[in-house]
Formats: structure tokens, sequence, C-alpha cells
């Protein structure tokens, strides 16, 4: 009886012990150390107007369905860009329903932007990422796209393609991932180039 009681007397203090630790201790440290070393991400990267209105995230992708900007990739996630609903379409590459879509969306991607029926569409364009809420396209897909917001805009193309140049990030440490834009950067930035100087 007296070995069960000293048993059950280390459970309770171990289990103490691990819940103050690892439900207490750790996530406090974490924490404390994102906020020191990544504040910005930490936090949601948020980007505010000067009033401080959230405009988005700099991490999360969210419909732009006018013309007047620049679409983002297409969204699994949910209804569509659902940053509580994260997820691909999970077809396989042998699946005719991604098969079909796709060409779909390669046909309305060439009439929206004014491209030639045998023009090329950057895959970033017509499939979506694997999390559905990734915040960058391509160049190529942005460069597709600068005619149409140029014309909705009333801006010179050059203009466009100068603000997609500023906008776009390089590969990570130089070397992983592939050159990108920001689509929230890139439509705000366009806000602010169509709105008058005061």
């Amino acid at each position: 009886m007296k070995a069960l009681l000293f048993s059950l007397k280390i459970a309770f203090v171990l289990t103490a012990v691990l819940i103050v630790v690892l439900c207490g201790a750790y996530p406090l440290a974490v924490w404390a150390g994102a906020q020191v070393l990544f504040p910005k991400p930490a936090n949601g990267s948020l980007i505010t107007d000067k009033d401080g209105t959230v405009r988005g995230s700099m991490l999360l992708a969210q419909n732009f369905a006018s013309n007047k900007y620049f679409w983002p990739r297409a969204s699994a996630a949910g209804t569509g860009y659902d940053a509580t609903s994260s997820g691909g379409t999970n077809f396989g590459p042998t699946s005719q329903k991604l098969n079909d879509s796709i060409k779909a969306a390669v046909a309305a991607y060439r009439t929206a932007n004014n491209l030639a029926a045998d023009a090329p569409v950057p895959a970033d364009a017509v499939t979506s990422s694997g999390s559905g809420l990734d915040p960058h396209i391509s160049i190529a897909n942005a460069q597709a796209q600068a005619a149409r917001v140029a014309q909705a805009r009333h801006l010179p193309l050059a203009a466009i393609q100068a603000l997609i140049a500023e906008h776009t990030e390089g590969r990570d440490l130089g070397v992983l991932g592939e050159p990108r834009v920001n689509v929230l950067l890139l439509n705000l930035a366009l806000d602010q180039a169509d709105t008058p100087k005061a």
C-alpha cells in the first residue's frame, strides 16, 4: 500500500511539473522569443493604412476580383481564401476533374488578360497552392496581368511594370525558391499610385 501511494505521489508531482513546463513555461518562452526575434511575422505581418486600418496580412492571400487589381493564385481553402479552412484541392495528377478545371482556368485567364489563344499561361495562374492562401504570384503571372490592370486603371503599362519590378521579392537566402510578387503589397501600391496627390 505504501509503495502504491508513493507511486501515485510521484505520478501527480511529475504531471504537475510537466503541466507547468509544457503548458506554461515553454509556450511563454516560444512566444517571448518570437516577439524579440521575429516580431512582425509573430504578430501576423499585418499591413495597416496611415489611419491604422488593417488591410490584410503579407502572409495570407485575399481575393481580388476587379480588373483594377492583380489577381492572386486560385484558392481551394473553404469557399476561397478562407484562413480558417486552409487546404488544397487534393486532386492527383491523373484526376480528370483537375485536368478539366485547369483547361477552363487557362481559357478564362487568356480571355480576361487579352492573351492569344496559344499564349503560355503561368502554372500559378491556373492552379491553387497547397494551402490555398499563398500570398505570392510568379513574375510571369504578374507580367501577364499587367496590361489588363494598366487598361482598367488608365495608367501606362510601363508604370505598372515598374511597380511589379519594385515589388518583386528575391529568392530566400539568395538561393531558395523563385523570385515572386506579393499580391497584396502590389495592389496597395497600385491604389497609392492611382490616388491623386494632395
